[in-house]
């Protein structure tokens, strides 16, 4: 097998530059927290003489509420791979004209023909990466935990409020899912129930429930263990040299961020431009130099930091690839059962 980068997944999945024509015009971004340099959006609007603004949200399903709510206060919008189809089929995006996004020819080949959206239709790569956890060696019973979900769905009572779960449960679901052996997208109520059981369990061990803050949280010692992104992770890590990441062996959940338009986007051209923009390769390097996460497009590589090559949470050592698990799309009666876990667990 061969040794992946930073941009590929070998085990699992042209360079070409179109020169952006000036323009006049207004761009509302809206992305994850602390997920785009705010210097590469200052570029952006010198290559293209568009003014651009940026608002954040925490998890996609804020982001989806918002669009529900109006989304013409945005122009282009990041949702995760699980997310597209879901917004699609409740209207929420606009397809794209591709005749104006014809860096889509930069895509590496692995990423041209994703489940979620084959064509590309409503959305392309932004970053993409893992969502594990990370502990403190210095602070764990032993100094070190298994290569599993167990330590953090059922931590040690050393750890009763020194363990933070990301607030989503698309994360959490997953990763229960993955823990208990259970399909994620499973029909069945006794195997929602199970996983719901698992995180009623788990809750009373927990600091708190939250998607921001995992770099400050851990890089400061403030907690022991979170459920974390890897790129996250990395950024925690160069702060704290005794963080690990963990790839648990019952698998790790594989998602890729996107770049799409909302249906009642008010600057539609400017968003084409922006997302034609992002797919020059030195351009989402600096997207992925500064998140310390993958991108899809060919070529980056060359404009990349070589840190980003050297760390495993990043890098993918060989015998953690298996562990992976990439996108299921999910039945609405899957989702419902989903969505009731969610319900109950935040009561």
């Amino acid at each position: 097998m061969i040794r992946r980068t930073p941009l590929a997944l070998s085990a699992l999945f042209a360079f070409g530059l179109a020169g952006t024509a000036q323009a006049a015009g207004t761009l509302h971004f809206a992305n994850w927290s602390d997920y785009f340099p705010p210097e590469l959006l200052k570029k952006f609007e010198q290559d293209t003489g568009i003014k651009a603004t940026l608002d954040a949200y925490e998890s996609n399903e804020t982001l989806l509420a918002k669009l529900k709510a109006g989304g013409g206060a945005y122009d282009v919008v990041v949702p995760s791979d699980s997310f597209i189809q879901i917004m699609v089929q409740d209207g929420l995006l606009q397809p794209f004209d591709t005749s104006k996004l014809p860096n889509l020819k930069n895509l590496k080949a692995n990423f041209q023909h994703l489940g979620f959206d084959p064509e590309h239709a409503y959305s392309v790569p932004y970053l993409w990466g893992t969502t594990g956890y990370s502990y403190d060696s210095q602070k764990v019973p032993g100094g070190a935990l298994e290569e599993s979900w167990k330590p953090f769905f059922e931590p040690p009572a050393e750890l009763k409020g020194k363990v933070v779960a990301l607030n989503s449960i698309e994360d959490l679901y997953i990763a229960a899912s993955h823990y208990l052996g259970i399909d994620q997208c499973t029909e069945d109520p006794k195997d929602a129930k199970k996983v719901q059981d698992l995180l009623l369990a788990q809750k009373p061990m927990l600091a708190m429930y939250s998607s921001d803050g995992t770099i400050e949280r851990m890089a400061a010692g403030e907690v022991v263990m979170h459920q974390q992104w890897n790129g996250a992770y990395h950024r925690a890590h160069a702060q704290r040299a005794s963080l690990v990441y963990v790839y648990p062996k019952e698998g790790v959940h594989l998602f890729i961020d996107n770049l799409a338009i909302p249906k009642d986007a008010s600057n539609v051209a400017e968003a084409h431009t922006f997302i034609n923009w992002m797919m020059q390769p030195e351009n989402i390097a600096a997207a992925s130099n500064f998140a310390k996460y993958n991108n899809a497009v060919e070529g980056s590589d060359a404009f990349m930091d070589k840190e980003l090559f050297d760390d495993p949470a990043i890098n993918t050592p060989q015998d953690k690839l298996a562990r992976l698990k990439t996108f299921e799309l999910c039945s609405p009666k899957a989702l419902a059962l989903r969505s009731k876990v969610w319900t109950k667990l935040k009561k």
